[in-house]
């Protein structure tokens, strides 16, 4: 079985980053530039925050915190993204979620420019995405379609089985996964008989919130299975793939932590630079 390194992957494709931003420098002699605005004090905000930051500054990229108390009100974070949306320096704009309850998380994503929008979370890119056009790509399922790609580079034919339906992951992922020829099914913690469904796949990616939901009797040999879960259990940290039983059958599975959550960060700087360049256009 191959142990899929995310943390490696993200490296490796920081490096090249790296390169790209330097290139990018001399050519425009100018940097793409990431203002990620956080609103509270959530601990896991915070570190997330911070990881944004390190990985932006080690890559080259122009970096900005701006930072508002719980407290603070709509129109003050709407206006800033006003602010930044007419910014040339900034190329991407990113607001850390969850928000506080009194903020409109709806408002907020409409309110940045879509072509500076780097979660992939505005309607137009989410239509764009969904109709094979030219777009921001969430991060967390671009980083799991990078990791898949590295394991097996034609996907053409083959049969993914999403499990979980969310904006963030499970949609967004579908549609990569169509675009790479895959034929895709839609499951989730509703569906009637998930591990039938799970044993058709060659692809799995876990991404539904129940710690350990896909077991070791759901996954065919030579599948290659993807978790997306972090949750937190009695026993520590695990994802929604059952590790040590899947382990046993996959061609590859990635670990929980150190899988796909590094990658994650490393396409938002992608992503970063993508607006950056279609910006020079």
């Amino acid at each position: 079985m191959i142990l899929i390194d995310g943390k490696k992957a993200a490296a490796e494709l920081r490096e090249e980053l790296k390169k790209e931003v330097s290139e990018l420098k001399s050519k425009h002699n100018k940097v793409p530039g990431l203002t990620v605005i956080l609103i509270g004090d959530l601990t896991p905000s915070q570190i997330y925050v911070r990881n944004k930051e390190k990985s932006a500054n080690e890559v080259g990229l122009k970096s900005e915190v701006i930072r508002y108390p719980d407290s603070v009100d709509e129109k003050t974070v709407l206006d800033k993204i006003n602010e930044l949306n007419k910014d040339d320096t900034v190329s991407g704009i990113l607001v850390q979620l969850p928000l506080p309850k009194h903020i409109d998380k709806q408002k907020v994503i409409e309110k940045i420019s879509p072509s500076k929008d780097v979660d992939g979370f505005h309607p137009i890119n989410v239509g764009n995405l969904s109709s094979g056009y030219e777009s921001s790509i969430p991060c967390t399922p671009l980083g799991c379609y990078l990791l898949i790609k590295k394991i097996e580079p034609n996907l053409t034919g083959k049969k993914a089985v999403v499990v979980g339906r969310s904006n963030l992951n499970g949609k967004p992922m579908t549609q990569l996964l169509l675009k790479e020829n895959c034929t895709v099914t839609i499951t989730h913690s509703r569906t009637k008989d998930l591990k039938a469904e799970c044993l058709e796949a060659d692809i799995i990616v876990a991404a539904v919130g129940i710690p350990e939901l896909v077991k070791g009797d759901w996954v065919k040999k030579d599948t290659i299975v993807i978790d997306v879960g972090i949750n937190k259990t009695e026993k520590g940290i695990v994802g929604d793939v059952a590790f040590d039983e899947v382990s046993k059958v996959a061609k590859a599975l990635t670990p929980v932590p150190g899988g796909v959550g590094p990658m994650t960060i490393a396409c938002l700087l992608k992503n970063t630079i993508e607006c950056f360049k279609r910006s020079q256009k």
